[in-house]
């Protein structure tokens, strides 16, 4: 059906394989003897197949498979059918070969089977419309260990489309699970990345913490990354955002809710069957979660409303709505409430369920923002990965051409040139004086406009496309370790003199010196009256030429030495409010 729909005639076809040639030639992909040759960069099962795959027989682009997903929505969803076909041709030019479009469907069948005879949670009852869509930790599949303070229990960890099960393992049986509700408007601030490992040391990002009044910490060991833990963790929060965006947008009736959730349970099954598909590099999770995806793209929201406004249009479940489609494909009672309400309904439902066409255009628009937003952030996200002297030296280079204003600014407030310190305390006093300090910051972001009018112009952006810094150093090993040490000592300084200004500030403010107290009374008592008497330009303009004359030579000649003497002893008399570290344990 796909490739009558993209191919329909003899010059369609021929137009089709033109088309593909001229965009593998564009991405400098060389075309094989046929159209179905790939790539070397190929995942183990497409090198498996590849006898199936070099013939004759035509491939499927993407619009054929986004228009049969949004006619019948089991292969892929409409809402992110793109996003799901990209995940699937990643390694075949963005082509879908009949084998692995068989692949992926078989593969979807084994998942819905496995899950639906996944075995219910001890001491639980699944409701009629619960799901399980995903199970660890049995015999079958990898470990899962919940950790308590600095025990550590390993279980089976079951998840569905209401709720999160854990059942500690005994010695014959598994005990009574231990329940997580994900229908909580709360629950999304709740979950959150931990690391573990044992005895309770936080060692490996493996882990999984609910902050709730019993915590849960669970962890998903494995030897190298923590793919597991990201997958499980994305699948929890679809389900939380699930049941966010049905109170989000008042969805009440049943048949919608169910709609939704179908949407949900396809989703997982199908990102179950392409990473048992892709085993050797699998997909992103959000490629086939909705509301993982749209969460995460750049105006994800609009369709996500888009979405509901449509499922409220809807009033009957047709054979070609998701519950539909997922009630054909189970094959367990708990499906029993949408085989119940399309029973009712489907009598009621001559025609069939529109294409959600109007959401064309707006998924459309968040893709291509998703694009540019990837490509705007692959400088950072490389960038992220540097360790910290490498930020620090991208840092320093960076800021370096803001530090060649210091000097210029230092010149005009010493009085290198009083012609020049003259004119800029004049111009600042009179705009002080007459209120123009509006006037003056549109003046400075319309001469920030006019460079950035002038940097496109002169096509600026072009010419500097990208950041030069030098990481070179003519210091030895020896003398660079030195100099890291001292800068660790120095930053060690400022630590302990920003504590001890905390503990003295807390020390006048709590009045543990009463002497200090009422100074500092009497000295915010008196600027308070002055700000209230004087008006605040004359404030300003008093502060403002202060702070110039302070640099002239007669302020300097008039200064007294022992008056910033006398301020530092009466500092340094303030006794700060005493600390005393314990250990958390022991309260």
């Amino acid at each position: 059906m796909m490739l009558a729909w993209e191919t329909p005639t003899p010059s369609d076809q021929q137009v089709t394989m033109e088309s593909i040639a001229k965009e593998r030639e564009d991405k400098k992909e060389p075309l094989g003897a046929n159209e179905a040759v790939m790539g070397d960069e190929t995942s183990l099962f497409y090198s498996d197949i590849m006898p199936l795959l070099v013939n004759e027989e035509p491939t499927v682009g993407e619009n054929a498979y986004v228009w049969f997903g949004s006619v019948f929505p089991l292969a892929c969803d409409v809402i992110n059918a793109r996003f799901t076909f990209e995940a699937l041709t990643a390694t075949t030019a963005n082509r879908l070969h009949y084998p692995a479009y068989d692949k992926f469907l078989k593969e979807m069948d084994k998942s819905a089977d496995f899950l639906q005879k996944a075995p219910t949670p001890t001491g639980t009852e699944l409701a009629e419309d619960e799901f399980i869509l995903n199970i660890e930790g049995t015999a079958g599949t990898q470990r899962v260990v919940r950790h308590i303070g600095t025990t550590s229990w390993p279980g089976r960890l079951t998840l569905t489309n209401k709720a999160l099960y854990f059942e500690a393992s005994g010695k014959i049986s598994y005990e009574p699970a231990f329940k997580v509700e994900l229908t909580g408007s709360e629950m999304e601030k709740q979950v959150k990345t931990t690391s573990t490992g044992p005895f309770g040391a936080p060692l490996f990002d493996k882990g999984i913490e609910f902050e709730l009044p019993e915590p849960l910490v669970l962890e998903f060991p494995e030897m190298t990354s923590s793919t597991r833990r990201d997958m499980w963790l994305t699948l929890i929060r679809e389900v939380i955002f699930l049941h966010r965006f049905i109170s989000m947008y008042s969805i009440d009736s049943p048949i919608h809710k169910w709609e939704v959730h179908s949407r949900i349970i396809l989703g997982v099954i199908r990102l179950h069957a392409a990473r048992e598909m892709l085993r050797m590099s699998p997909p992103p999770p959000s490629c086939f979660l909705v509301f993982s995806l749209y969460d995460e793209l750049p105006k994800g929201d609009f369709v996500l409303e888009q979405l509901a406004n449509n499922l409220k249009e809807t009033s009957t479940i047709t054979p070609l709505s998701a519950s539909h489609v997922f009630k054909g494909l189970s094959k367990s009672h708990r499906v029993a409430l949408s085989a119940e309400i399309a029973k009712e309904h489907d009598k009621d439902s001559s025609s069939h369920e529109q294409p959600l066409a109007s959401l064309e255009n707006t998924i459309g628009q968040v893709r291509d923002e998703a694009r540019e937003v990837t490509v705007a952030n692959a400088a950072i996200e490389g960038m992220k990965e540097e360790g910290i002297i490498d930020s620090l030296l991208v840092l320093v280079g960076l800021v370096s051409p803001m530090s060649k204003l210091f000097p210029v600014i230092q010149k005009i407030t010493s009085w290198e040139r009083p012609l020049v310190t003259v004119s800029v305390l004049a111009m600042m006093l009179l705009t002080i004086y007459k209120e123009w300090i509006g006037f003056a910051l549109a003046a400075s972001l319309i001469l920030a406009a006019g460079f950035m009018v002038w940097a496109r112009r002169r096509k600026i952006g072009a010419l500097c496309s990208e950041v030069i810094i030098d990481t070179s150093s003519d210091k030895t090993t020896m003398e660079s370790l030195v100099e890291a040490q001292q800068s660790l000592k120095t930053v060690h300084e400022y630590i302990k003199t920003a504590n001890v200004v905390i503990l003295r500030v807390s020390s006048i403010a709590l009045a543990r010196s009463p002497k200090h107290t009422e100074t500092v009374i009497w000295m915010l008592t008196g600027v308070a009256v002055a700000l209230a008497v004087i008006p605040f330009k004359y404030v300003l303009i008093g502060v403002t030429a202060g702070g110039f004359m302070s640099n002239t030579r007669i302020a300097r000649a008039m200064s007294n030495p022992q008056g910033s003497r006398r301020w530092r002893e009466w500092w340094e008399s303030i006794p700060s409010v005493p600390v005393r570290a314990v250990d958390g344990s022991g309260l």
